[in-house]
C-alpha cells in the first residue's frame, strides 16, 4: 500500500474533515500526554515532601521548587495546543491534518516520559533536603536537567508547526 492509498483509505474512513480530525487529536494527545506525566511527577514530589513537611516544615519554601518543576511539560504540551487550535479549519487536507498530528508528537511524548522522570529526580532531591539543606541547590540542578530533554522536544514541536505553511 503506497501512502496515497493510505491518505485515500483514511479520508474516506473520517470523512471530509479526516484533516481536522487528525490535527485536533494531536493537540489533544500533546496537551493530555504531558499533562498527565506532569501529574505524575509532581505528585511522586509531593508525597515525599508531605513527608518533610511533617518534620521540618521551615524547608516549604525549598520543597516547593522541586515540586513545581515536573509540571512545566504540562504547560509545553498546553502550549503546543494552544497552537494546534489556532491553526485548525474545516477544510484541512489530511496531509495537513497528519502533519500537525506528528508535530505535536515531539511534547507529548517527551513530555510525558520526562516529567514521571523528573518527579523522580526531584524527590531523591527532597530527601537531599531532608538531609543537608545546604546542599538542596544541588538537587534543583539535577531536577532541571531532565527539563533539557523536555525543552529540546518543546522546540522541535514548535519547529514543525511554525515552520511550514499549508495553502
Amino acid at each position: 500500500m503506497n501512502s496515497s492509498t493510505l491518505l485515500v483509505n483514511l479520508s474516506t474512513l473520517f470523512g471530509e474533515q479526516s484533516g481536522l480530525i487528525f490535527a485536533a487529536l494531536g493537540a489533544a494527545i500533546a496537551v493530555f500526554l504531558s499533562g498527565v506525566g506532569s501529574a505524575k511527577g509532581v505528585g511522586i514530589v509531593g508525597e515525599v515532601a508531605a513527608g518533610l513537611m511533617a518534620e521540618e516544615p521551615e524547608k516549604f519554601g525549598k520543597s516547593l521548587v522541586l515540586q513545581l518543576l515536573p509540571g512545566t511539560q504540562g504547560l509545553y504540551g498546553f502550549v503546543i495546543g494552544l497552537m494546534v487550535l489556532g491553526r485548525l479549519k474545516p477544510d484541512m487536507s489530511i496531509g495537513e491534518g497528519l502533519y500537525i498530528f506528528m508535530a505535536c508528537l515531539p511534547i507529548a511524548v517527551a513530555g510525558y516520559g520526562s516529567a514521571i522522570a523528573q518527579g523522580r529526580v526531584a524527590a531523591s532531591g527532597i530527601s537531599l533536603l531532608a538531609k543537608n539543606e545546604e546542599q538542596s541547590t544541588k538537587g534543583i540542578i539535577y531536577a532541571v536537567m531532565v527539563e533539557t530533554y523536555a525543552l529540546l522536544a518543546f522546540v522541535v514541536s514548535i519547529m514543525l508547526l511554525s515552520g511550514v505553511s499549508f495553502k
